[in-house]
């Protein structure tokens, strides 16, 4: 197979190089390739490897192989001396990576945050001697893990800060200051390079070094020291591995100096001047006990300070301007946009979400059967955990409310919502709004959105909770708490987190269905009231916008524009105005407001009580009340739940049917009979894949982890298996996780091709057949193997009834464990193979030669 071609055929050449084979350069065919490209140099092959960084060829795929060439006085085994040394090169090497990675670890993960922590700690300990004691405190073994934990979060804010700085630069280089910073100011660029450094994007040293050499004519003495050579060694790439010391070498313990240096430095900046000018001010103002009374002394302090500081920059712009300083003026201004776009970026990424949580749950209290007083309570028993959770809730609220405004423009007229911002329009830039517009204008925007919030959330949550407590004393309060302790309730949430809310969110129905209902109830309101120009627009409402798929070059910007306005078109569109127009507005709010009203009543209600009545029926797995005629008492988590996915599925049917039916008789039954049959693939497919497998992984993870190290002896195991099964459920997704990240064989296959493939196009042979059938028959044998074992060979051994029933409580685990023992040695003898193929080849190895590919037996094979 090695041997060079026959020098017969001359005609033959190298792909590459186009060059005859010679005797000492001979020519190889290596791949599956015919006629002209069939052969090439070994040279030319290896050298256009290096280049394309591929071992297969790019036209066939086929992967090249080579043979090792060695040397001849290589032993048949290699003796013990040098494979002794082999292994201890190779302990020693695996010692120094493993010594520099814990060096690298510890600086980085626990140097850094700890430091970090005790300065912060020491700034703001509010005593000199603290300050002075900082070297000290350095050394000192107190509470190492809570500072390390706590410097974390002290580094993740600087760290934030810095990125925020510079990007806020970035923002005002390319978008600009306001008008007032920007006024009679020739040298912006220059001075706002002093206050923060460019980052160059061209290395200037390269230049400047060309430019010497080419005025000196390339006569640079380098026997002494020269500025640009060390100025270019300094401004060499630095990537992420030489930063943090994943290269192997030690440069990083200078990165970590100047992070604990930068760091020092924004704390003293960016905490400690601010706080102390708020403590003053609060101090000046007897504030002290209303700002202790909000469990957040030192945030809130921190905020006064910069309000203060911001005060205390736009006094001095002032004086700058009527002085006539223009770079101090400048230098100031630029300060005071920092201090003016952080604050408001605090309270409208901050205060506005937890001002929007705090009012969603006091207008809800009712619905949970709660109080105001409780809530207080459980905001002095923990603030932290309060603050964020109604911080998390705002949060989703607002996106929600942003995500349902951006729908609502894809159906009414541009200009209908005026007094809404379009995160739609490409003009639209929140960064450069912050920095642009005034405080005034701020403020006003602020307090519009509040109460747009506020109003919402009066009419979504508080007044529909109210006409329900009328109408239906008995629906509420919702039961949101846990009944018991049992494992039976985390499996119960774990299965709806994990299967049922994603397959819920999956669907993209969902929107398009919200979409025409908004369409629908605009139409009929706009005939109603005689504003369909004002609603809808005249003529057709909204024409899509669609791109060539292969556009010109003159309609790039066209198509461009369309993608970016995907949600609905911008700006202002004329319609008629009709008369009372006024009047008509105002019934079209008020018919809003009772629509939403509604519509909320009907979410609120209707999921939840077909959830009830659903989960009545299996009260065999739930826990029940003490009256018999009363639907269960339940977690209304998983009623709501079930009650939407039965919606969803009701609404789902009639949209199927509802387009079936006007194509005709016969369509409608070909459609039924192709439903019923993938339903029936995709019934068998969800027992399989859904039912057995999880309850056989989740009944042996349970003989493997749970029994033997949960339940004495003298007791006896009771296996639910419900809860198997939903245990299984979720340990199988772990499982599928796992194995898609892992290497390629034949299980992650298989499950690639099943995600692949769905329902619609589910081979049902072929996924059990590769997936299932070889699951189920490892887990069954699992199970079966160890049991039989157990209870039907070791009592013909062992006649000690305590012995077997020991034996049958740790034969699942040990079993588990020799496996897995037995895995880890094939692993380390293949391991060793490996490492004496190394050692093998550094010793005697002299070159490798290409292989030659064999038609001839491939052809043959075929046959």
């Amino acid at each position: 197979m090695d041997n060079m071609d026959d020098p017969s055929q001359g005609a033959d050449i190298c792909r590459v190089c186009r060059s005859e084979g010679m005797p000492e350069r001979p020519l190889f065919h290596p791949c599956i390739c015919t006629g002209s490209i069939k052969y090439i140099h070994q040279e030319c092959l290896v050298q256009w490897m290096r280049y394309s960084r591929k071992e297969y060829c790019e036209l066939c795929s086929y992967r090249f192989s080579f043979t090792p060439i060695y040397a001849p006085d290589m032993p048949r085994r290699l003796p013990i001396k040098d494979v002794a040394a082999g292994i201890t090169s190779s302990v020693l090497t695996g010692i120094k990576y493993w010594l520099h990675f814990t060096l690298v670890g510890l600086a980085w993960l626990c140097v850094v945050p700890f430091t970090a922590c005790r300065i912060y700690r020491s700034l703001f300990n509010g005593s000199f001697d603290a300050v002075m004691s900082l070297p000290l405190d350095m050394w000192s073994s107190k509470n190492i893990s809570g500072d390390i934990f706590h410097g974390c979060f002290v580094v993740t804010c600087t760290l934030f800060a810095f990125i925020g700085l510079i990007w806020l630069r970035e923002q005002i280089l390319h978008g600009g200051g306001p008008d007032w910073l920007e006024r009679d100011e020739p040298n912006n660029q220059q001075q706002l390079n002093v206050l923060l450094p460019p980052i160059p994007e061209e290395n200037p040293v390269e230049e400047i070094e060309g430019e010497l050499r080419q005025e000196n004519g390339n006569q640079v003495d380098e026997g002494h020291w020269n500025p640009i050579d060390w100025g270019d060694r300094a401004a060499e790439d630095l990537t992420w591995e030489r930063l943090l010391g994943l290269d192997g070498s030690l440069v990083f313990l200078e990165h970590v100096f100047w992070v604990v240096s930068m760091n020092a430095l924004f704390i003293l900046v960016f905490a400690f001047c601010p706080y102390q000018m708020g403590n003053l001010a609060i101090t000046a103002m007897a504030l002290q006990d209303k700002v202790a009374a909000s469990h957040f002394e030192g945030l809130v302090t921190t905020l006064c300070g910069y309000c203060l500081i911001g005060m205390c920059l736009l006094i001095m712009h002032t004086f700058a301007t009527i002085i006539g300083f223009r770079r101090s003026k400048r230098i100031i201004g630029l300060s005071y946009i920092v201090v003016k776009v952080s604050l408001l970026s605090v309270v409208e990424i901050g205060v506005l979400p937890l001002v929007c949580g705090w009012w969603l749950d006091i207008c809800s209290l009712s619905m949970f059967d709660t109080s105001f007083k409780d809530r207080l309570a459980s905001f002095r028993l923990a603030p932290g955990t309060s603050m964020f959770i109604h911080w998390l809730v705002g949060m989703v609220y607002v996106y929600y409310f942003a995500s349902f405004v951006l729908l609502l423009r894809e159906v009414v007229r541009p200009g209908v919502l005026w007094f809404l911002r379009n995160l739609n329009d490409p003009d639209f830039s929140p960064i450069q709004e912050l920095i642009q517009q005034g405080m005034v204008q701020h403020g006003r925007r602020l307090i519009a959105s509040a109460m747009i919030f506020g109003t919402a959330v009066f009419l979504v949550v508080w007044l529909p909770i109210r006409i329900l407590k009328f109408i239906w004393p008995t629906f509420l309060p919702y039961n949101v708490t846990l009944h018991s302790d049992s494992v039976n309730e985390l499996s119960m949430e774990l299965l709806l987190l994990q299967v049922v809310l994603p397959a819920l969110l999956e669907q993209t129905h969902t929107r398009n269905w919200l979409k025409m209902g908004i369409r629908f109830w605009c139409l009929v309101v706009s005939h109603f009231l005689g504003i369909k120009s004002y609603l809808l627009g005249d003529g057709e409402e909204l024409p899509p916008v669609v791109a060539p798929i292969h556009p010109p070059a003159a309609d790039l910007g066209a198509a461009h524009e369309g993608l970016l306005r995907r949600g609905g078109p911008v700006g202002f569109r004329p319609y008629t105005r009709p008369t009372n127009f006024a009047i008509r507005l105002i019934a079209l709010l008020v018919l809003v407001a009772l629509s939403v009203v509604v519509i909320s009543l009907s979410i609120i209600t209707i999921p939840v009580w077909l959830g009830r009545l659903a989960m009545s029926f299996w009260p065999a797995l739930l826990p029940s009340t003490p009256e018999p005629s009363q639907l269960p008492n339940i977690h209304e988590l998983y009623t709501a739940a079930c009650g939407t996915y039965i919606c969803w599925l009701s609404v789902r049917a009639v949209c199927f049917i509802a387009g079936w039916l006007p194509e005709g008789r016969t369509v409608v039954i070909n459609r039924l009979k192709f439903w019923l049959k993938i339903s029936s693939k995709a019934m068998v497919a969800f027992i399989v894949l859904l039912g057995i497998i999880p309850f056989l992984f989740g009944l042996l993870l349970e003989l493997v982890m749970v029994v033997p190290f949960r339940v004495p002896l003298h007791q006896t195991p009771v296996l639910w298996a419900w809860q198997d099964w939903a245990l299984g459920v979720l340990y199988m997704k772990i499982a599928c996780a796992i194995t898609l990240m892992g290497p390629d064989w034949s299980l992650r296959r298989a499950i690639e091709r099943t995600y692949r493939d769905g329902f619609m196009r589910l081979d049902l042979k072929l996924m059990m057949q590769d997936l299932a059938v070889p699951v189920i028959a490892v887990l069954s044998l699992f199970l079966a193997v160890p049991y039989v074992i157990a209870y039907s060979v070791i009592p013909l051994i062992v006649k000690n009834h305590g012995t077997r029933l020991l034996i049958a409580r740790r034969i699942y685990p040990t079993l588990m464990l020799t496996m897995a023992i037995v895995k880890g040695m094939m692993m380390q003898v293949r391991q060793f193979k490996r490492l004496y193929e190394h050692i093998k080849n550094d010793k005697y190895l002299v070159g490798r030669r290409l292989v030659n590919y064999n038609h001839t037996n491939a052809v043959s094979g075929q046959n």
